[in-house]
């Protein structure tokens, strides 16, 4: 498990990012991947797998 801050989330159009703790690095998280409800600055759990278009978070739980 990853672990990291919610950067962004717009709960509308259901996705955001998550900047990882250890590198640094954002991570796209959409509604989809979500355990529990997340807002802006939460601090989170993840796993990564890779999408389309690069990483997506998933199994996402406010920490």
């Amino acid at each position: 498990m990853k672990t990291g801050t919610v950067k962004f989330f717009n709960e509308s159009k259901g996705f955001g990012f998550i900047v990882d703790d250890e590198t640094q690095k954002e991570v796209f998280v959409h509604i989809s991947g979500l355990v529990d409800k997340i807002n802006q600055g939460d601090k989170v759990t993840y796993d990564v797998t890779e999408g389309r278009k690069g990483p997506n978070a998933i199994e996402v739980r406010v920490a």
